[in-house]
């Protein structure tokens, strides 16, 4: 095996631990790292929640003497600060790891290639750049949240072959099979927050909870991501399933100065969060993400009707895209379709994705990929 096979299988067994701390460790990222020598992996490790270790450093933990002369892997660039934890490169080099294979550059600014020079200059060997791509999509709601201040926005749904999410009288479960619904709380599992709107609450009274088994989920079992109801009058129930007390994890309400002060004050009596996005009636979605960046959010998965959807992509906010599409066809010409709002006035201005990929749950597809954004000065 060639030493650039061999980087690309440890990298890739560190991004799979990577995977267990995404949903968990926001506002940081989530991290893989394994510790090889001889050809044999001594020491693997993952982030933990804020404040807990890096991956690197659980990683040597594990390695204990055998981090001497080793190789680590590590799917980010190593911290050079003092945060809530020390620098990691410092402990890379107490190890005594002689080489340090890096997937891609940290974006934070009291990283950003620091890192890599600190170990550099201390004497390590560093390469960067296996498994670069899936590296980065894996973080990449920390990546937008680092440049943009706001957490990278997943447009979710699920829709017939002809293009509905329900048929015209409103009936949508289930519009895909149990293989793709397992993918969907999968999602949940690995993403910070998820938001719905008002019609959605009203129409479905979801719980927006995760629903897996413990082998399938991330680590520590299934993890709720926080709940954000985007409700800019006040007309959710007070029943519905999100403003239950004792549902796990926590709801926030997006709302707006047209909200009805009743309303308002019942929440508050549940301990349900809320946030003024704007005077109204409709809530200020860019404010919205401002302000959940801010609380360290690092992806939104938007789950909502085709409202809410029409509303992220007219307003230019969908970062990516992830599609399930079922072999079905409902037809009617008043069923509704997955994204509404405004849309565009021709082809040429339409919303197109790239670095697109294709899986198959069961007999449904998934099609994702990420929004291509106007170039700076570009208009439309």
């Amino acid at each position: 095996m060639t030493r650039e096979h061999e980087d690309g299988q440890f990298m890739r067994e560190a991004l799979d631990l990577a995977v267990r701390a995404l949903g968990r460790t926001a506002p940081n990222p989530a991290v893989g790292a394994v510790v090889v020598r001889d050809g044999h992996v001594v020491g693997r490790g993952w982030t933990r929640p804020p404040g807990g270790a890096h991956a690197e450093v659980v990683a040597l933990a594990e390695a204990g003497a055998d981090a001497v002369g080793a190789t680590l892997y590590v799917t980010l660039e190593p911290c050079s600060h003092h945060g809530r934890t020390p620098p990691c490169t410092e402990a890379i080099i107490a190890a005594g790891i002689t080489r340090c294979v890096v997937a891609v550059t940290d974006p934070f600014p009291l990283v950003a290639g620091s890192g890599i020079s600190f170990l550099r200059q201390s004497g390590l060997a560093v390469e960067i750049g296996p498994e670069a791509r899936e590296a980065t999509d894996l973080n990449a709601g920390f990546f937008t949240r680092v440049r943009t201040g706001r957490p990278c926005v997943v447009a979710k749904y699920a829709m017939t072959l002809d293009g509905r999410i329900a048929t015209r009288t409103g009936h949508s479960r289930w519009v895909t099979g149990e293989e793709a619904r397992q993918a969907v709380h999968l999602m949940r599992d690995r993403v910070d927050a998820i938001a719905v709107g008002a019609g959605t609450v009203t129409a479905d009274d979801p719980t927006l909870t995760t629903r897996l088994p413990v082998q399938l989920s991330g680590d520590g079992g299934p993890h709720h991501p926080r709940r954000v109801v985007i409700d800019g009058h006040g007309s959710s129930p007070l029943t519905a399933h999100l403003f239950n007390p004792e549902l796990p994890g926590q709801t926030l309400v997006a709302t707006t100065g047209a909200a009805r002060p009743e309303w308002l004050a019942a929440l508050a009596r549940r301990g349900i969060a809320r946030e003024r996005c704007g005077d109204g009636p409709c809530v200020d979605l860019p404010l919205l993400l401002d302000l959940l960046g801010a609380r360290g959010v690092n992806t939104l998965l938007v789950e909502g009707g085709g409202r809410l959807h029409g509303a992220f992509f007219d307003a230019g906010l969908v970062d990516r895209v992830s599609a399930f599409i079922a072999p079905v066809l409902v037809g009617g010409a008043e069923s509704p379709g997955p994204v509404s709002g405004h849309g565009v006035a021709t082809l040429a201005e339409a919303v197109r994705l790239k670095d697109v990929r294709v899986r198959r749950y069961g007999e449904d597809v998934l099609v994702e990929g990420e929004v291509v954004k106007p170039a700076a000065g570009e208009v439309g």
